[in-house]
């Protein structure tokens, strides 16, 4: 189930999978928890199983229905079980958007991919790490 979790950031299960999504870097863990916190038009979404929080989406949408999805990520334990396109697809049913946009590394542009993203290699974005840009349009219905 989807649940808002921008009040519980500092909630040990919510800021592990935070954690995730921001690789093990403990400056950029805080300074994503305070922007969030600090930040009206982020907003964040949980999905929770047997009381605990095993995956987090974190987007920003803007008044024309694009939709960026900024953080994404679920719990180890839990990846392969279709929770990550459950999380895409139930913000999707949420807020509306008409486009979701990504930029990914070439670790999780497959996941993308095969949900029906249209994927655009942005180049090296930074050193030695291509980055890419996943755009799915979401057709009304």
């Amino acid at each position: 189930m989807l649940v808002e979790v921008k009040d519980r950031l500092d909630d040990p299960s919510v800021r592990e999978i935070v954690e995730v999504s921001v690789y093990p870097d403990p400056d950029k863990l805080d300074k994503t928890i305070e922007a969030y916190k600090s930040d009206d038009a982020l907003e964040m979404y949980g999905y929770e199983a047997e009381g605990e929080c095993i995956g987090i989406i974190g987007l920003r949408m803007n008044e024309d229905g694009e939709m960026k999805i900024e953080h994404l990520a679920v719990s180890p334990d839990y990846r392969g079980l279709g929770y990550g396109r459950g999380l895409i697809l139930e913000v999707i049913d949420k807020k509306g958007p008409s486009v979701l946009i990504a930029e990914t590394d070439e670790e999780a542009v497959d996941f993308y991919r095969n949900i029906g993203f249209e994927i655009e290699s942005l180049g090296e974005k930074y050193p030695g790490t291509e980055r890419f840009k996943c755009v799915y349009v979401v057709e009304p219905e």
